[in-house]
Order: C-alpha cells, then sequence, then structure tokens
C-alpha cells in the first residue's frame, strides 16, 4: 500500500494542525479509511521534513478530536468510527463554537490588561532590559525560581527555590520529566482516563501506560497497590486536583494513602498539578507527604494565561541538577521574558488578582451551563474550565461528538482520554473557556442541549 503524505500547503497556520486537519478531511472523502495504519512519526517527519516532535503533535491533536488511537509497539491506527470533517464556517454557515480546548477564557480583565501595560512599561524603562533576550541561567534566573517558588507554596508546599526549575509550560514539564526519569519501554502508571498530551508525550519517549481504576475521588488506592505489586511500574503520573477529565479532586487522606503506597513501591510520582490555584481552598498536593519522591509541577496556563507559557517544576532534594539538565536538553531554556513577567506578576499580587478573576469567571460560565444542561449528568468543579457530560443511552461518546460537529459546536469524546486498552465511558469533554463571550457560550451549550433532546438519528452508530 502506497504511504498516506498529507499536503500540508492546502491547510493553514502551524503544521501540526495542518497534519491534524489533512487527517480529518482525507477521511471525510475517503482517501483514508477507517481502521488504517498511519505511518510511523520518523517516517512521516522525514517524508514530510518536518521534525518528529511536528507529527507527534499532529497526532496527538488527530487524537483529541477522536480520529485516531494509539498502541506502544503496534503503531497508530484510523479510528473505526471517526468524526465527520467539519470546515470552518459550520453547519449553517456559523462559526464553530469549539467547547474542545482546555483554557481559560482569553479575555482581558481590567486587572490583566492594566497590568500588561504597567509591566511592559517598566520593562522598557530597566538597564538590564538586554539579558532578558539573552540565555537564562541553568533551571532560570535566581529571581524567576524565588517567584516559582512562591506560587508553589501558596499550594501547601515547602517549596524552596534551589529545588525550583523553569519551563516553558507544563506539557514541557511533562517531556522533561519522561525524557530525564524513565526510558523506553519503562511503564508509566496513570488514571484510567488521562490527559491526551501526557498520552502524546508517553508515545513520543516509547513509553508504556497502564489505567489503573477511577472513582468519584480520582485513582483508587487498592487499585495502585496492586498495579505497583504486579505491573512492574517506574512511574506514577497523576492529576489530583480537577482532574481532566472527570474534574474530580482527590481528597488529602487519599493522597496520603497514594504517597504511602508509591514509597513502599519504590515509584517515582510525577504530579502534575496544573489547575492547584484555582480552587480558593484545595488538599495539600501529594507531594507533601512524598517530599522525597515526587516531581510537582504547575504552571501559569490555567490560573493567568496559556499563552504566557511559563511552568515550574518542583524537584526533589538533591535531584534539581538532573532535571535542569533535561530542560537544557530539550529546549535550552525557556523565554526569559515571559518568566520575568511571570515573576513579576506572582511578586506584585497581580498574579493572585488574576487568579480571583478567573475563578470568578469560571463561576459565572458554570452558571450558564447549568441552565442550559440542567437536566444532565454532569460532574465539575465550579472553579475549573470544564465539565464532564454523562450521555443518556442510547447515545456513544463517538457518535455524539460527531453528531454536535455537525450543529456547529466541538466536544472531546472520552476514548480521547482513554489509557491502553481501557473501556471508554460514554461521557465527552466538555470546555467552558475557550469562548470569547458568555453569549458564545450560551449559543455553544445550546446546541449540545438541542442535540442531546434529539438524540442519535439515522448515519450515527449506537
Amino acid at each position: 500500500m502506497t504511504m498516506w503524505v498529507p499536503e500540508l500547503s492546502r491547510h493553514s497556520g502551524p503544521r501540526y494542525l495542518a497534519i491534524a486537519e489533512a487527517i480529518s478531511q482525507d477521511l471525510a472523502q475517503g482517501r483514508l479509511k477507517p481502521g488504517a495504519r498511519l505511518p510511523t512519526h520518523r517516517d512521516l517527519a522525514d517524508h514530510l521534513g518536518v521534525t518528529v516532535g511536528t507529527v507527534s503533535r499532529g497526532y496527538a491533536e488527530a487524537a483529541r478530536r477522536g480520529l485516531l488511537s494509539g498502541e506502544v509497539g503496534r503503531g497508530t491506527f484510523l479510528r473505526q468510527r471517526a468524526h465527520e470533517y467539519v470546515p470552518l464556517g459550520g453547519a449553517a454557515g456559523e462559526a464553530v463554537v469549539d467547547l474542545s480546548l482546555n483554557y481559560p477564557p482569553l479575555v482581558l480583565g481590567e486587572t490583566q490588561r492594566g497590568a500588561f501595560e504597567r509591566t511592559v512599561a517598566a520593562l522598557s524603562r530597566r538597564e538590564d532590559l538586554p539579558s532578558l533576550f539573552g540565555y537564562p541561567a541553568e533551571a532560570g534566573n535566581a529571581s524567576h525560581r524565588e517567584a516559582g517558588a512562591d506560587w508553589i507554596a501558596r499550594t501547601g508546599l515547602d517549596a524552596r527555590a534551589q529545588q525550583v526549575l523553569i519551563c516553558s509550560g507544563s506539557q514541557h514539564a511533562i517531556a522533561t520529566l519522561f525524557a530525564t526519569l524513565l526510558k523506553p519501554g519503562d511503564l508509566v502508571l496513570t488514571e484510567a482516563l488521562t490527559y491526551p498530551g501526557m498520552k502524546a508525550a508517553a508515545s513520543l519517549f516509547y513509553l508504556r501506560l497502564q489505567g489503573v481504576p477511577m472513582d468519584g475521588d480520582g485513582l483508587r488506592p487498592d487499585a495502585f497497590e496492586y498495579a505497583c505489586r504486579t505491573a512492574g511500574a517506574k512511574a506514577l503520573y497523576c492529576v489530583p486536583t480537577i482532574h481532566n477529565p472527570t474534574t474530580s479532586v482527590m481528597p488529602e487522606e487519599r493522597r496520603r494513602e497514594i504517597a504511602s503506597i508509591a514509597e513502599a513501591h519504590g515509584i517515582v510520582i510525577i504530579e502534575d498539578d496544573i489547575h492547584a490555584l484555582l480552587p480558593e481552598e484545595r488538599p495539600r498536593p501529594i507531594a507533601a507527604f512524598a517530599p522525597q519522591t515526587t516531581y510537582y509541577f504547575t504552571g501559569t496556563s490555567k490560573t493567568l494565561a496559556p499563552g504566557l507559557r511559563i511552568g515550574f517544576i518542583l524537584a526533589p532534594p538533591g535531584a534539581a541538577e538532573r532535571v535542569a539538565r533535561g530542560i537544557r536538553a530539550l529546549t535550552w531554556s525557556e523565554s526569559p521574558l515571559m518568566a520575568e513577567i511571570a515573576a513579576t506578576w506572582i511578586r506584585d499580587g497581580t498574579a493572585a488578582a488574576i487568579t480571583v478573576e478567573r475563578r470568578r469567571e469560571a463561576a459565572a460560565r458554570h452558571a450558564v451551563a447549568r441552565e442550559i444542561l440542567g437536566g444532565a449528568q454532569i460532574d465539575a468543579h465550579p472553579s475549573g474550565h470544564h465539565l464532564w457530560l454523562h450521555l443518556p443511552e442510547p447515545w456513544r461518546s463517538d457518535s455524539f461528538a460527531a453528531a454536535t460537529s455537525r450543529r456547529g459546536v466541538k466536544v472531546t469524546p472520552s476514548d480521547a482520554f482513554v489509557v491502553d486498552r481501557g473501556i471508554a465511558p460514554q461521557a465527552v469533554r466538555v470546555c467552558l473557556g475557550a469562548p470569547p463571550s458568555l453569549q458564545e457560550l450560551r449559543r455553544g451549550l445550546g446546541l449540545l442541549a438541542e442535540t442531546l433532546a434529539a438524540g442519535p438519528t439515522e448515519g450515527f452508530p449506537i
């Protein structure tokens, strides 16, 4: 069979998005068949003249849309029931309402707009401004690491600046820790449903994943202990606060249990706490109970702005230098200019004020969701940016996502989050932050409600 190679010139935007769009369009137009195996990341990268990372991001985006599934050692396959391709005009000529992207509203409140203007003006007058356009110190400039320690300490952790490393956002943190702590073929345990970006990173580094059963409070300790005894795992990756996608918050007592089990079995914990500061009240991170074996990270994407691209890794005592080498090998460094803006806002109180605005906006958007989807079964956290919508019979997750796409609204089906060969629940993730206004959010949620009420129609298998 001739190798599939997409025509990237037909699609605008970043190349990884062009790869995802080409997969979607070629499926819809019959040039690709459901169940077919796609080229390896390396082969496609060589044919397109792009990096392997670009292909990996493209495949990950296609998987997030429900188009692909992948298994370590077997390859990447087109799903048997792929979503219908919907052009950027929507089904009725209106713009598509994208409820599939999980980030805070890109609406600059007065606090953030005023702070940005003041910060940029102040930076332009600084005598040391040229230093912010050069390479920072390894692991980040000292003042930025101190600000990162301050930010992390607000979660209840004892964070020391010498243990904090600056990176380019949480995805960079995941890649750095995978590359630094693990080797190809190692097994990583995670929740049975998990963040698709982590799955993409694991695939890139040839790591194996095993999903651990969950309940309403997150990762089940009994299932985790059994996996530790039987699976030969090296690490645990988990999102204990406003879990993606289920929105659960793990209680503190369970965090203690997970930490104790991991330490007893020599399992390294990689704690993704990107939502940590969204709730006003929160349990202490797992790292508080296993500080010697937990690599903790958080950042600015969910609280301040996703485009700021600053993450903070808290390494166990004595491990910072090793992680710093990983950061240097992958991207050399973060942007010191972005890190300076984040650090300035953390020091002068702007970051805390913006976080309060984020909570307030999230609460308003959740109120709209409850109003429009009030009759549906929903899991949500009032300070989070997404909800988990359980579908009534006879709906199935992928057919519902395809049906809403036809109406002009995008959501993420459950199989994008399933680990290894786990069974996908009949649910979809609905992100409330992406629409630029409450009016646009209302329109998108209204289309979801209409789809639920109408039920499956001909052409969408159940």
